[in-house]
């Protein structure tokens, strides 16, 4: 499939057919990553978030009293 690279603002883009989006997993307002790899742009959503479970983590050392400073 061709596409155009187009401005949009101070930057670029490509519009990214819906199809395209549901074969690597990713929808719209999904973080993905970004990097060249042998002069290709690749482009792969991002599973989780960095800080996922922390809360839950958190109250569980709150509730064993193991949440005191080292």
């Amino acid at each position: 499939m061709r596409s155009a690279v187009r401005k949009m603002g101070n930057s670029s883009g490509v519009i990214i057919p819906k199809p395209f989006l549901n074969e690597i997993g990713a929808k719209v307002g999904d973080d993905v990553d970004m990097h060249v790899e042998a002069g290709r742009l690749v482009i792969a959503p991002i599973k989780g978030h960095p800080r996922a479970g922390w809360a839950e983590d958190a109250k569980r050392l709150a509730e064993a009293d193991d949440d005191v400073l080292a």
